[in-house]
């Protein structure tokens, strides 16, 4: 989507939008011939709303291309991932609330597991509570000594945490030490492109990981960390300089609300759980004219591989979707920032089912679910499109031309 254009044509007016994600929504069915997780979920309310609704399928990146929650979240809110590329650890310091310096280098961290053998047995510790993953950020910061540079840990959530490095000549052009796999050996930091501030964060990557290794040693099932997602602080238009927008932001965990800080938008407290983010978004209505809330239980049972897990998440907000409807609004979008299947365990490239409602549209089923969606009046588009068709039903856009 062209932004330039959407800062000329977009005018402010009273109309509200909604955008609700559900982290991962997308799904594949565990057997041939079998449902989707979100075909499978009892989905009355969706169902319902799907049938006075516009459908498709969202393309996040390109074709084949399996997103991370970065770019998949970039394009929903109108911007080429390709083009505005954010390192992991930038949306988790800014979604822990640290100020990032323009020079600093920020890498998200997971505590992982590795086995005798020096391999990875567990990419996320046993998803150790949020208390336990405290007291080892603590620990990290008691003890680490980097050379040339100020390191600051902090913690996210559960097993999650992020490192920033602050210092001269650091650069975010480097590889992940995650191979994304369990039964790998970790990797070294190495970097993407060749220039002196590349080898001396290269270095400065891999003292972290080396050291917090020897810290971490006898702390199992998190006794060492992965590190991923470089990168230093980007400069993005904000929603109410692209669509003059005053946009609030309603998710629980950092990283997100990191993406939402990048984005220009206003952090919201959310309450507890799903309910507690309805319950802030019903209280925040009027002081606002766009929502994003994100829910992030489905990308979580996904990725453990819990088919009805993930189902029932989508039925809790199944049941969630009249109170959202009582507070009418004008444009409400209902996806996921990627697909996200059991079966797969991982995201994936697989499109992800869009709704759109509001008084503009053109019906063409009766039930919410990838299949449902991929015979939509939408077909299938890209992600980044979203805010236009967003804009548009709010009727917050002016004519192109005479």
């Amino acid at each position: 989507m062209d932004l330039d254009l959407m800062r000329e044509l977009s005018v402010k007016t009273d109309s509200k939008i909604v955008l609700l994600v559900l982290d991962g929504l997308g799904g594949l069915p565990m057997e041939a011939g079998g449902q989707t997780e979100l075909e499978a979920a009892n989905t009355p309310n969706l169902d319902s709303l799907a049938a006075t609704s516009d459908l498709g399928l969202s393309r996040p990146v390109t074709a084949g291309v399996s997103p991370g929650s970065g770019p998949g979240h970039l394009g929903l809110f109108g911007y080429d991932p390709l083009r505005f590329q954010v390192g992991r650890g930038v949306l988790s310091a800014l979604g822990v609330g640290f100020e990032l310096g323009e020079s600093d280098l920020a890498a998200r961290v997971n505590f992982a597991t590795l086995d005798d053998s020096g391999r990875i047995s567990d990419r996320r510790a046993g998803r150790i509570p949020s208390e336990k993953g405290e007291g080892l950020v603590k620990l990290l910061n008691d003890n680490l000594e980097i050379e040339g540079v100020e390191t600051f840990v902090m913690h996210e959530k559960e097993y999650r945490a992020v490192a920033v490095f602050r210092g001269e000549g650091l650069s975010g052009d480097l590889a992940d030490s995650d191979p994304q796999r369990t039964g790998l050996e970790p990797l070294a930091v190495k970097p993407t492109e060749d220039s002196p501030e590349t080898e001396k964060s290269a270095k400065i990557a891999n003292a972290f990981v080396q050291q917090a290794n020897d810290i971490l040693a006898y702390q199992h099932p998190a006794n060492t960390v992965l590190v991923r997602g470089f990168g230093m602080h980007p400069a993005l238009p904000s929603f109410d300089e692209a669509y003059k927008l005053g946009a609030a932001a309603i998710a629980s965990y950092p990283m997100y609300k990191g993406l939402a800080r990048l984005a220009g938008m206003e952090l919201q407290k959310e309450g507890e759980g799903i309910v507690g983010e309805f319950e802030t978004l019903k209280k925040s209505w009027g002081g606002h004219d766009f929502f994003f809330v994100h829910v992030k239980p489905t990308d979580a049972a996904g990725e453990d591989g819990d088919f009805e897990r993930k189902a029932k998440v989508i039925e809790e907000v199944d049941a969630l979707i009249p109170d959202l409807l009582d507070l009418g609004p004008d444009a409400l979008a209902i996806t996921g920032d990627h697909a996200t299947p059991a079966r797969l365990k991982s995201h994936s490239w697989h499109g992800v089912p869009f709704l759109l409602h509001s008084q503009y549209t053109l019906p063409t089923a009766e039930a919410f679910g990838e299949r449902a969606c991929a015979g939509g009046s939408l077909g299938v588009f890209p992600a980044e499109e979203i805010m236009g068709l967003l804009m548009g039903h709010a009727l917050k856009l002016n004519r192109f031309g005479a």
